[in-house]
């Protein structure tokens, strides 16, 4: 029993989510084998290697990997697979992409988004926006498995496993990457974040953002939002915290003017900290607060941010 965990990456360093699915996959038993498909991407491998439980990386460097495209993913992890008793990813963008079409092509079902394991067969996963968990059994040879980061501690980096090369698979040519918007930030990236920041609809304006930046700031947090803020225009998609957003556990998350619409909270609930601050205190985001202020955010906020 052998599981294949595939790296997500920039080719050079890691991207956040696969220590996480390695912690998962060593706890599905049997050894845990690392696939970094890329373009120059020996350094991620190497990353790869440094993970505790690693028994061994594979790296597959062709310049039709350089993009993550679903389709030639897809194609070389299939036949790999067949050697494996699961395949693992973090349900990431990625993840999401390439995972059930390797779900498809080997003729099994797709376990999404797991949270827990609790047997090599058995796995807990959320349903109904994160209210309730099921638990759920693959009778497939091949168990293909997304990971949700924050159900599982990363693996850390004491381990020193041998990289192999392996032959790339074909170019399909069915997509091509013409390009990519980044984000640039001096912030900790949303997903990897210790403490997160958040403001919702109430805040009014882009300009008015900008309180959460002062506060962020104190904290070297990352800033996040509700996707009621991102569809009113005040922040990027990329911000969005919730069902249909970015899914985060930080130690601190601090709740700004957002009400706790029960898709926010699927984002962020298992957050080990819950700060919110809000001026209804019948908003469903103090049922999961630790910390709940009832006040004027535009008065709260910037009190807080001169204490701190």
């Amino acid at each position: 029993m052998t599981a294949l965990v595939i790296a997500e990456h920039d080719n050079s360093t890691l991207k956040p989510g696969t220590a996480n699915a390695v912690t998962a996959a060593a706890r599905m038993g049997g050894e845990v084998h690392v696939l970094v498909a890329g373009q120059g991407c020996a350094a991620a491998a190497g990353e790869a290697a440094r993970l505790a439980g690693v028994a061994k990386v594979l790296l597959a460097d062709a310049a039709h990997y350089a993009g993550a495209l679903p389709e030639n993913l897809a194609a070389l992890v299939t036949p790999l697979a067949k050697g494996y008793s699961h395949v693992v990813a973090a349900a990431s963008a990625v993840g999401k992409s390439f995972m059930p079409r390797v779900a498809a092509c080997l003729d099994v079902a797709q376990v999404s988004e797991i949270v827990a394991v609790e047997s090599p067969d058995t796995f807990v996963r959320p349903i109904y926006a994160g209210n309730a968990f099921a638990t759920v059994q693959s009778p497939d040879a091949i168990k293909v498995v997304t990971v949700r980061a924050t159900g599982f501690d990363e693996a850390a980096a004491t381990g020193a496993a041998p990289v192999e090369a392996v032959p790339a698979g074909p170019d399909v040519a069915k997509s091509r990457l013409l390009g990519q918007e980044l984000t640039k930030s001096a912030r900790p990236e949303l997903v990897a974040a210790r403490c997160v920041v958040s403001g919702g609809r109430a805040l009014g304006s882009a300009e008015n953002f900008k309180l959460l930046e002062a506060l962020a700031d104190k904290l070297g947090a990352a800033i996040g939002a509700s996707r009621a803020a991102v569809d009113s225009g005040f922040v990027p998609n990329d911000y969005q915290v919730g069902q249909t957003g970015k899914i985060v556990a930080p130690e601190l998350y601090i709740a700004v003017g957002i009400s706790g619409a029960i898709q926010h909270l699927a984002g962020m609930k298992d957050s080990k900290v819950i700060v919110a601050i809000n001026k209804d205190p019948e908003a469903p985001i103090f049922q999961v607060a630790d910390y709940g202020l009832v006040g004027d955010l535009f008065q709260a906020v910037p009190e807080l941010t001169a204490q701190l």
